[in-house]
């Protein structure tokens, strides 16, 4: 660790800390990468810190990584303590003073040394009022806040929003965190991208063809029915991950890897994208989410979508960025896929299978165990000019590295100790998506319905025509079935 820290857990008791953020502390902690530091836990839960550490053992044991023994617990349950809400602001800056005057004596620094973390795991309606209770606790000296999505609805609220945050925090000090680029395959695409000749020259519009951005989710909307009608899929999935995604995969070059240079080429990609007609968007809702609980009956809101984003710069003019996500869909996934350009195949005799496989592609899969296929064809051996699709692969899982990945929330929390945004959402790139979604956000199409367990409505295929989606792939990633994807 850069500095001494003391973590303040928001929203402590709650589902994202049981799932991910106590399990990833953990796991930071046992990396050596959380050493000096104790957390802070508040939340609505009227509980002491007893019952907070056995609540934290228990999400660690459930959601963590290997057998939970006492030997691992006790070193980082020391680190751990709790305040309820309902004790006050005074209470909560008590809480970390004392935090910080433990941790000073310990690690022989004065608490003026000590950063703070904010972790702002609340709905986002509470986060304004978690705001002030930081400024009336005096908690905001050389703090940073890390906030999670949504961050506005549209481009008033997005705007109201971060004038509020501002008032009390500078931008530097915010964190706006999306698990997608914390993922080590949205990272290694910048590895990819930037550090391979073979690759920059044909990463534009010479040479690709079209882009997809696809994530499609087999859950449902299991207790977040009301957040969702009051979002929908654009709001909750597009602007918050798949868009920060698709900056990664479209900017130039920054002038070096560091957080300022590649905020910049990301907003120069939001600033470039023409803005969402509807006429290029395909809305969905499942059968029977109408029935729901907290649903009206004429519910428009949108739990698929499909549609063509177009940046118009000089390296993209004319390439389409197709995007989609929902609920309920057939299989879960997280992938990008770049088709090449194909060349003039006249020279293949007919029967050769040459261009009949679809165009090469180069796929990243974002899934946890992170996969890289590059597919192109091939002779297939014997007499004859007899062409099929082989592809090379890698897989994080394979290297000896492998137990070094850290999980997307570990390695922002990590980042956000370090005060490093290159991760992260800036409040002018917030602003300008929603910008470019206006005129989708006021004249939306219909929604269209779909069978649950199905890739979406029909029009899909007429908004990506005349290509095609690579979901659901024609053939297995290596190792669990067929050998090519």
């Amino acid at each position: 660790m850069e500095q001494p820290h003391v973590i303040v857990l928001f929203g402590a008791t709650g589902d994202l800390a049981r799932r991910k953020l106590l399990p990833g502390l953990l796991r930071l902690f046992e990396a050596g990468l959380l050493i000096d530091a104790r957390i802070v836990g508040t939340s609505l839960e009227d509980v002491d810190t007893e019952h907070f550490v056995k609540f934290a053992r228990d999400a660690c044991e459930e959601f963590g990584q290997g057998e939970l023994t006492e030997t691992r617990w006790a070193p980082f349950a020391r680190m751990l303590s709790y305040v309820p809400v309902s004790a006050g602001t005074g209470a909560l800056g008590e809480a970390v003073s004392m935090a910080e005057a433990e941790l000073a004596a310990e690690v022989d620094v004065v608490a003026k040394d000590i950063g703070r973390l904010h972790y702002l795991s609340v709905p986002p309606k509470a986060a304004l009022g978690v705001l002030r209770q930081l400024d009336e606790a005096a908690l905001v000296d050389r703090a940073r806040i890390i906030m999670e999505k949504p961050f506005g609805t549209d481009l008033a609220s997005a705007k109201l929003l971060n004038d509020r945050v501002h008032r009390v925090f500078a931008e530097d000090q915010v964190f706006r965190i999306d698990h997608f680029l914390g993922k080590e395959a949205a990272q290694n695409i910048l590895a990819f991208r930037f550090a391979n000749g073979l690759f920059e020259p044909i990463w534009n519009r010479n040479f690709i063809d079209h882009v997809q951005i696809d994530v499609p989710e087999v859950l449902g909307l299991e207790g977040r029915t009301r957040f969702y009608e009051s979002t929908g899929a654009y709001r909750d999935m597009v602007v918050t991950h798949l868009m920060q995604v698709l900056a990664f995969m479209a900017m130039e070059p920054p002038t070096s890897l560091a957080p300022g240079p590649i905020s910049d080429e990301k907003l120069k990609v939001f600033r470039s994208m023409r803005p969402i007609e509807p006429a290029n968007v395909v809305r969905g809702q499942y059968s029977g989410y109408r029935g729901k609980e907290e649903v009206a009956d004429d519910s428009d809101t949108e739990t698929f979508i499909a549609l063509k984003a177009e940046i118009d710069n000089w390296r993209w003019a004319g390439v389409p960025f197709f995007l989609r996500t929902g609920k309920k869909l057939a299989e879960g996934a997280r992938i990008i896929s770049i088709a090449f350009k194909e060349p003039p195949l006249t020279m293949f005799p007919p029967g050769s299978n040459a261009g009949t496989q679809g165009p090469d592609h180069l796929t990243f899969d974002l899934a946890d165990q992170s996969k890289m296929s590059l597919s192109f064809y091939g002779k297939r051996p014997g007499p004859g000019m007899k062409l099929e699709k082989l592809s090379m692969q890698f897989a994080t899982h394979e290297t000896g590295s492998s137990g070094s990945v850290l999980e997307a929330y570990e390695r922002l929390i990590y980042d956000a100790m370090r005060g490093d945004h290159t991760l992260f959402t800036t409040a002018e790139g917030v602003e300008t998506l929603w910008a470019k979604s206006a005129p989708l956000l006021e004249n939306p199409p219909p929604v269209r319905s779909y069978a649950p367990g199905s890739w979406g409505p029909n029009a899909i295929h007429q908004l990506i025509a005349p290509h095609a989606w690579r979901l659901p792939f024609e053939r297995s990633w290596r190792g669990s079935g067929t050998s090519t994807r």
